[in-house]
C-alpha cells in the first residue's frame, strides 16, 4: 500500500497532492480538455474501473493536485510481467497552472512513493513528434533518460520514446549520535 500517497502532502507549489475521488471526475475532465492529450470521455471507463477496485491493493494510483480543485493529475501502475518496473501514464497540468513546479512536484511524488515501497524503475512514454519536445525535456530535466525509441510506433511518422528512471532507495534515518 502507498501509505504517503494517502496522506495529503503539499508540493512546492502550495496545492495538496491527494488521491482522486469520484468527485474529482468532472474537473479532471476538464483538465484533460484543456491539455488536449486525448478524448476526456475516456476517463469515464478509466475511472470507473480505479473507484470500483479493479486492481491489487496499492496499485493503480491516481493522484491529484489540488488547488481549490484539481489542476494537476498522474496514473500509474504497475508494469504487468515485470518485478518493481511501474510506468506513469498520465501525468497533466492545467495550462494555466503550468510552469509552477507542479508537473515535477506530481512526478517526485510519485517517485517518492514508489521507492518507498522498495520499486525499482519508472518508465514514462511519449511521442516522438517536434511538438512534444517540450514534453521530453521535461522528462529529461527530471532525470530520466530516453531508453528507447520505436519508430512509427502511434502512426507513420510518430515515434514512441520510452523515457527510464531508476528510482532511490529512501536513506534511512540516521539519529545524531550514531
Amino acid at each position: 500500500m502507498l501509505d504517503d500517497v494517502d496522506q495529503a502532502h503539499r508540493s512546492k507549489a502550495s496545492a495538496t497532492i491527494r488521491r482522486v475521488t469520484p468527485a474529482d471526475t468532472a474537473a479532471l475532465k476538464a483538465l484533460i480538455d484543456a491539455t488536449d492529450l486525448f478524448p476526456s470521455h475516456l476517463l469515464d471507463d478509466m475511472l470507473a474501473d480505479y473507484f470500483r477496485g479493479d486492481h491489487d491493493q496499492g496499485d493503480h494510483v491516481w493522484l491529484t493536485d489540488d488547488d481549490g480543485g484539481p489542476v494537476g493529475v498522474a496514473y500509474y501502475a504497475p508494469e504487468r510481467m515485470t518485478v518493481g518496473t511501474w510506468n506513469l501514464y498520465l501525468i497533466a497540468v492545467h495550462p494555466d497552472r503550468q510552469g509552477q513546479g507542479r508537473g515535477s512536484a506530481l512526478l517526485r511524488h510519485v517517485e517518492r512513493a514508489l521507492a518507498a515501497r522498495g520499486e525499482r524503475v519508472l518508465l514514462v512514454e511519449t511521442s516522438g513528434l517536434p511538438s512534444f519536445e517540450r514534453t521530453r525535456a521535461f522528462y529529461r530535466a527530471c532525470g530520466y533518460d530516453e531508453e528507447a525509441r520505436i519508430r512509427d510506433f502511434y502512426q507513420a511518422g510518430e515515434d514512441k520514446v520510452i523515457f527510464q528512471k531508476a528510482l532511490d532507495a529512501p536513506e534511512p534515518s540516521n539519529p545524531v549520535g550514531r
